[in-house]
């Protein structure tokens, strides 16, 4: 990966500039020189400049104009110490509406019976997709039957998604919880238990400098990490940040908050490995902290993994212009657009499912509940081989007697066919499902 070119100092442009000029420069309407895209120098350098200035002289406007508005964070401080900081750029407050909008409060548009099995569904999503960006290497159809059969991982790959799984589950119950490196620490030792070469690594600070954050592809270093010795007092702070209140000076916004948490604790790179993973915790835990709880539904590792360029340019956009963390603000809230985009397309996709299905089985509306509907939903869609009384629990969050009714019920109807395998029984649909239904439907007119 080719790293950003580092932007002139504005020592530098001011030496460069005589005094006359650069008065010139800064009476310049605004309208004339705005950057509203927000570009570092490696991107703005290769774009039309306005007429009549060069990119250099654009960029020392572009400058004074966001040190002029910059918000330090005085608990966040990059390796020198110096506080990284941010401006609340059009991009993000724009970004900022449409989260508080979309995301807050209880207003989910979720069916509250539907809840459950959202969530159970969300946690599988964001438990592979966020281990699939660190490395781990199983195909998606595998992955969702090993967290919905909780049947014992048989490589790395599956130990990552399996581990991520309970630390999102575990992240669920934290949401009153104020921060602490210990919690960081017990996040981590999840996420990683019994895949390090060196178990003592699991749940504790590095030890030594040795971590590099690095481009597997060919080896460029794009981050080294402060230093080992730093990590304790920069964890302490971290937690001071993360447990502010929103009547807390400089106030600042929950969901830039969030980004922020996740930005620090893979800047800090504080453990030997699992430190993306466990970034995207924290940024899940604030935001339910928060009260975003349309996040619970959210998968935002689903679209990283689409742009994993852009969020590594991201940080490195912010450390090689002065500790700017704005660049990496302005992606996460993109990214966190694009999956509530997301969530609402299928949320209508899967209402449209339901009410076909609810349509399909009119004759027996009055006994079916949704858990079962959905169930026949995806059966009739192909989605299972098999299901099972504790597949059916753990994916709609109830207990044991409801999950076996709901599907001895289907089975009395003739919607699924039962079969002992070992000890357990299974559930499977008949090919003939779509007919059985109609059968069904016409003894009951």
């Amino acid at each position: 990966m080719s790293l950003p070119v580092t932007p002139p100092s504005l020592h530098q442009l001011l030496a460069q500039f005589a005094p006359t000029r650069i008065t010139e420069l800064m009476s310049l309407p605004k309208e004339l020189i705005k950057n509203e895209r927000y570009f570092h120098w490696d991107e703005l350098r290769h774009r039309p400049t306005p007429a009549g200035i060069t990119h250099e002289e654009w960029w020392l406007i572009t400058k004074f104009d966001r040190v002029g508005q910059a918000r330090k964070l005085a608990l966040l401080n990059d390796k020198s110490g110096s506080p990284f900081s941010y401006v609340l750029a059009e991009p993000i407050l724009k970004a900022l509406r449409y989260i508080d909008r979309h995301a807050g409060g209880a207003d989910t548009q979720i069916d509250v019976t539907e809840r459950n099995r959202y969530i159970f569904g969300q946690l599988i999503e964001e438990s592979i997709t966020s281990s699939q960006l660190e490395g781990a290497s199983t195909t998606r159809r595998v992955a969702e039957e090993l967290l919905r059969t909780e049947r014992k991982p048989v490589d790395n790959s599956e130990r990552m998604i399996a581990n991520n799984f309970a630390a999102m589950q575990h992240i669920q119950t934290l949401a009153n919880t104020d921060l602490t490196p210990a919690i960081i620490g017990e996040i981590q030792r999840i996420i990683t238990r019994g895949t390090l070469d060196n178990a003592d690594d699991e749940g504790r600070f590095r030890q030594d400098d040795t971590v590099n954050v690095m481009d597997n592809r060919d080896g460029t270093i794009l981050h080294k990490p402060p230093l080992a010795t730093e990590l304790a007092q920069r964890m302490q702070r971290l937690c001071e940040f993360a447990n502010q209140s929103e009547d807390d000076e400089p106030y600042c916004h929950p969901v830039i908050r969030a980004i922020l948490l996740h930005f620090m604790l893979a800047y800090d790179h504080p453990f030997a490995d699992g430190n993306g993973r466990t970034a995207r915790a924290l940024f899940y835990w604030a935001m339910a902290r928060h009260g975003y709880r349309l996040m619970e539904y959210v998968s935002i590792s689903s679209i990283l993994r689409q742009t994993t360029g852009q969020y590594k340019r991201a940080y490195l956009h912010t450390e090689t212009d002065d500790g700017d963390v704005t660049y990496f603000l302005i992606h996460q809230l993109e990214t966190i657009e694009k999956a509530i985009h997301a969530l609402r397309e299928h949320l209508a996709i899967k209402q449209n499912e339901l009410q076909q299905t609810q349509q399909l089985l009119a004759g027996m509306s009055n006994q079916l509940n949704l858990r079962q509907i959905a169930l026949i939903t995806g059966a009739l869609k192909g989605h299972a081989n098999a299901y099972t009384i504790a597949i059916h629990q753990r994916s709609h969050g109830i207990s044991y007697a409801t999950a076996r009714q709901d599907l001895m019920d289907l089975v009395a109807l003739g919607l699924l066919q039962e079969q002992k395998k070992g000890k357990a029984f299974q559930y499977f649909a008949p090919l003939n499902l779509r007919a059985i239904i109609g059968q069904l439907n016409s003894q009951r007119n």
